[in-house]
């Protein structure tokens, strides 16, 4: 047994190898998630076909397993379990999913989308039932059942029910549009699905142990129910009869039945035999619901089945194991074991053993399990081969068949094993009925297409399959073409549908299978056509009368002809009274044999069931007996066949009537011509006559109707309108009152909506009110925090000013007190200058005096002379020195005011810039302040260099001025000659005239230095020189004479540094020299 883990697998094999034929479990399909957790499989369900079914599992995923392709693949991924499963009828694509949030989806396997989702269960949906069209759906949980319409996917109907009784079941039966509902209460109600009225209610078994039923299985044709639950019985109910037909019990150890499932078969008719039931214990026991025998079982107590589901078709059962894992099973191998025959104790053939009776081999069946004989002790036989001699003689020459087969052979090995093998069962076939296998023929058959007989065969014979269907259409077409009786006899498609079954891939030999069975088993029965072939019936009343009398006794009281008892065997070759098997086992004894062997067999079949037929008095039972499966042994029915053709008188037997097996020609096909052709003939013309007249009237009948329904159209319609006029006026007069009544409650609420609107609209101006003043309180709130934290920030910033403006301040006062340090070192240093000018001016003064003492005495008349003049132009000089001082004072004054508001104004804007840059201020500061000491000291050395340069030209006007004192002197000593004057007292201090000539071009050359120590006259101290101490006169004039000397030079001081380009103005004082 194989073992398929799908995994997380979307797609895949179902199984990698083979199975091995005879197995019964195909394959085991299980899923295992992470850390090798298994994940249980919920739920199962075939589609139509059978070839596939679908599985949920506990995550909610949904797969679809084809068996017929051996894939697998996942379709839709829910996300939580699922409760119930069921394939759409009328969409094949689509399916239905009740999951275990109570609602149930539509899903498309092929795109995997959601299609719809149903909702309105409030419990857990326990089954799903769709309705054979497709149309309808009914799903059932504890409480309420509900019915859906598939194309609209809308609840139509919802079944209530009292909380005291529960509902077990509501599904639809086949073929019907009727629905079972099953309660708790054992109460089995059916409805008409169209009208949801109430069709019947099947009586609840008063005698007997209650079985409480859970458990419910239907027949394919609808008319069987059967119903199991809390015991080991089963209730087979009659549908029809709406009577319990008969009660089974199972085995001891089944005690609760939880699920019933009945086996298809292919020959049944859909009255299906095999029920598989699944038991408390995990096993599921099929048996046959008319011999009550258990056929075989599944699953044990160690592998125990929760649920199973079987196929349409009836080939597989898939089975959810307790493990919940998924079985496979082959129902051919499970029934194999039970169909094959037993193998011989001794398989030795000798010469003479041709003939030797087997029929001493018995099998044993027991209740549960297929019992063998034993096997012989340890040795091993011998097997010997007979081998044809030289010869051949007739006999043998008519038991040789195609592909080397012997007919004897074939015979005694049918006779050793009860059938032949199923594998080469068919080849056989063809071997015993010489089939020609004529394709040309065939073909010119099939050519003429669908015979018009069977046109309509699906309303007649409706089939699910439509390969099946279109292949009976086809054979049955073929027979019709090929002699036209075949298109008149009713019951041609009961005999040719097992062949088609066994040969659906094959039409031209299923063909020539019927053909051949019609030729020789179905000898003489067109004769008596349209009525069943009353020799036939007599050849089988007649062996019956012989071999048993009282039976026929029976039947004749009873009223009952072999039209009823045999006929329905023979148009039918046993397809409804046998399984697939038996049907199977029969016919490879029939094509064995002459052909008058299925007479016989007829004839058996009613002998071997003589005893429910005496107890059968009612001519519907014996109608019913002969359509339905019978507890019936097959061997002992064909062993009784055979006994009947080897003891039944010559006169009688049908051998002798019926004709040697024919098989058909090669070529061609032979002529069919065994009927009454008049009959046919006339049947053909009446009923191509009854199809025009019926045409005729059909297209009357449409045209009379099509003149009603217009006639009633137009009536209608005139009706209509009248009624419409009606209540047109009616709804007017209403509409009209309505309008008032409308008009005034409009009014009033008009008003009212005033009143609210006026309302509303205080209320809105009201909130409109709070809510601005609300806002300017916010504002207001929002201002004073900014206006408080703009003044927090303002008084930061006005203390860091201060504290900046305190810093700079403490930086001015530094700087003041470098300045007036630097200050007092220049103007040490010039003091020191200035004194050791003053004493080379002074050396150089008292040179001059000496040499002016020495010439006064030579001009002294020339001064007095000239005394006039010299007065007056000392006064101008003295008057412009004067002004030029004055000038030159303001204009110092102001450009060193303007420059210290400069340097102010400057130093505070750099201090408001940011205190961050004070420190490189400062020393850029003291950077620039040396470098204005280094230029004050480069111009004051250039002042220097300007005094030395501008001394030149006071000298050459001071040697011009004695040049014209000497010219005068000449003009004045035209008068008497005057006497030297005497010498002259001089008062020269140390702020003498040259002195201050060399400290003004000093302060000259300075720049922005002003110079607070300087002298006044009274501080000075002077040396007084006395030239004439008698004469005060002269000394007073000689001091007036020096002092208009130095204003003058001053004068040309002033305008000599008006020329010269110094720097910063500075102011000086000089000194007052008295003599």
């Amino acid at each position: 047994m194989e073992v398929t883990d799908i995994g997380n697998k979307e797609e895949g094999k179902v199984w990698h190898r083979k199975p091995t034929p005879g197995k019964g479990v195909l394959v085991t399909v299980v899923r295992t998630a992470q850390q090798a957790k298994i994940v249980r499989f919920l739920h199962v369900t075939f589609d139509t076909t059978g070839d596939s079914f679908l599985a949920g599992d506990h995550h909610g995923n949904i797969y679809i397993f084809d068996i017929s392709r051996n894939r697998f693949r996942l379709v839709q991924k829910t996300g939580q379990a699922c409760t119930a499963l069921a394939f759409s009828l009328r969409r094949t694509t689509e399916f239905l999913v009740a999951l275990a949030d109570y609602t149930i989806k539509c899903f498309d396997k092929d795109t995997k989308q959601l299609v719809s989702w149903m909702r309105g269960h409030e419990g857990a949906v326990c089954s799903i039932s769709v309705h054979s069209s497709g149309r309808y759906a009914i799903s059932t949980s504890s409480d309420t059942a509900q019915l859906w319409d598939m194309d609209t996917f809308e609840r139509k109907r919802k079944l209530n029910i009292r909380q005291s009784v529960g509902i077990q079941r509501v599904f639809f039966l086949p073929l019907s549009n009727t629905i079972l509902s099953c309660f708790s209460d054992d109460s089995i109600f059916a409805w008409e699905s169209d009208t949801l009225s109430c069709k019947y209610q099947l009586p609840v078994p008063d005698c007997g142990p209650k079985v409480s039923y859970k458990a419910f299985a239907v027949t394919r044709d609808g008319k069987s129910l059967a119903a199991g639950g809390r015991s080991n019985l089963l209730h087979l109910w009659c549908l029809d009869s709406k009577q319990l037909i008969r009660v089974i019990q199972m085995p001891s150890q089944v005690r609760t039945v939880r699920q019933m499932d009945f086996l298809p078969d292919s020959f049944d008719g859909g009255a299906s035999q095999t029920l598989g039931v699944l038991s408390q214990d995990g096993v599921m026991r099929f048996i046959n619901i008319h011999t009550c025998k258990l056929l075989f079982h599944m699953g044990s107590h160690d592998d125990a089945i929760t649920t199973a589901a079987v196929s349409p078709n009836g080939r597989h059962v898939v089975a959810i194991m307790d493990n919940g894992s998924i079985n496979i099973y082959s129902v051919q191998s499970l029934t194999q074991e039970l169909n094959k025959p037993p193998p011989s104790k001794v398989a030795v053939v000798s010469g003479g053993g041709a003939d030797q009776d087997l029929s001493n081999l018995k099998v044993k069946v027991r209740s549960e399990v297929v019992q063998r004989p034993a096997k012989s002790s340890g040795r091993r036989t011998q097997v010997k081969i007979l081998r044809p001699p030289a010869g051949f003689t007739a006999e043998e020459k008519e038991n040789e068949l195609p592909a080397g087969l012997n007919k004897k052979r074939l015979v005694a090995l049918l006779k050793g094993f009860g059938e032949y093998p199923a594998k080469y069962r068919m080849f056989v076939w063809r071997s015993l009925l010489c089939l020609p296998e004529n394709h040309a023929a065939y073909s010119s058959l099939t050519d003429k297409g669908l015979h018009s007989a069977y046109l309509t065969l699906q309303d007649k014979y409706p089939i699910k399959s439509h390969k099946l269907q279109r292949g009976l259409q086809r054979v049955l077409s073929a027979l019709a073409h090929w002699a036209a009786i075949f298109g008149e006899a009713e019951y041609l498609p009961l005999v040719a549908f097992p062949f088609v079954k066994l040969f659906q891939n094959n039409p031209m030999l299923c063909f020539e299978v019927v053909a051949t069975v019609i030729v020789n088993w179905g000898q003489h029965w067109f004769e008596y056509f349209p009525n069943p072939p009353l020799n036939i019936l007599s050849m089988a009343e007649n062996v019956l009368a012989h071999h048993d009398k009282e039976l026929l006794q029976h039947l004749v009281d009873c009223g009952v002809t072999s039209q009823l008892y045999v006929w329905p065997l023979l148009e039918t070759l046993f397809s409804e009274v046998l399984t697939r098997d038996e049907w199977l086992r029969l016919f490879d004894n029939v094509f064995s044999n002459h052909p008058s062997f299925l007479l016989l067999a007829c004839v058996a079949y009613v002998t071997c069931c003589r005893e429910p037929l005496l107890l059968c008095s009612q001519k519907e039972d014996f109608e019913y007996f002969f359509h339905h499966r019978n507890n019936l042994d097959l061997g002992a029915m064909i062993k009784e066949a055979y006994q009947l053709m080897g003891s039944t008188p010559a006169d009688i037997h049908p051998r002798t009537l019926l004709s040697d097996f024919t098989p058909l020609t090669h070529g061609q096909y032979p002529v069919f011509n065994h009927y009454p052709e008049f009959i046919v003939q006339y049947q053909s013309r009446e009923r191509e006559k009854i199809r025009l007249q019926e045409m005729e009237y059909l297209r009357e009948r449409q045209e009379v109707s099509a003149l009603r329904t217009d006639f009633v159209r137009r009536q209608a319609e005139e009706e209509a309108y009248y009624a419409q006029q009606e209540l047109l006026q009616k709804a007017e007069e209403q509409r009209r009152s309505i309008l008032a009544q409308e008009e005034e409650k409009l009014t009033q609420q008009r008003a009212k909506l005033a009143a609210m609107k006026r309302e509303l609209k205080v209320k809105e101006l009201q909130l409109l009110d709070a809510t601005k003043r609300r806002f300017l309180k916010h504002q207001q709130e929002l201002r004073a925090s900014q206006v408080q934290r703009l003044d927090q920030e303002i008084s930061k910033k006005m203390d860091l000013r201060e504290r900046e403006t305190a810093t700079a301040v403490q930086d001015l006062e530094v700087r003041q007190m470098e300045l007036e340090a630097q200050r007092k070192r220049l103007e040490q240093h010039l003091f020191k200058e200035q004194e050791r000018i003053g004493r080379e001016v002074e050396e150089e003064v008292e040179m001059k005096m000496r040499k002016a003492q020495r010439e006064e005495e030579n001009y002294t008349e020339l001064l007095h002379h000239t005394e006039t003049n010299m007065q007056a132009l000392e006064e101008s000089l003295a008057e412009a020195c004067q002004l030029g001082l004055e000038s030159d004072w303001q204009r110092e004054v102001a450009e060193r005011l303007q420059q210290v508001d400069a340097e102010q104004q400057s130093k505070r804007e750099r201090l408001a810039e940011s205190h961050r840059r004070t420190l490189a201020e400062e020393e850029r500061l003291a950077d620039t302040m040396r470098d204005v000491a280094g230029r004050k000291w480069d111009e004051v050395m250039s002042s220097r260099a300007q005094l030395q340069e501008q001394l030149h030209p006071l000298s050459s006007a001071e040697t011009d001025v004695r040049t014209q004192m000497r010219v005068i002197s000449p003009c004045s000593t035209r008068g008497p000659p005057h006497r030297p004057l005497p010498a002259t007292s001089v008062s020269v201090g140390t702020s003498a005239a040259g002195p201050a000539f060399s400290a003004s071009y000093l302060n000259q050359a300075g720049t922005n230095m002003v110079c607070l120590n300087s002298r006044s006259p009274s501080e000075s101290t002077s040396t007084v020189f006395s030239l004439d101490r008698g004469r005060a006169h002269l000394d007073s004039s000689e001091r007036n004479l020096m002092k208009e000397i130095r204003e003058l030079r001053q004068k040309l001081a002033a305008r000599a540094r008006e020329g010269s380009s110094a720097s910063s103005p500075s102011v000086y004082t000089l000194s007052s020299v008295s003599q």
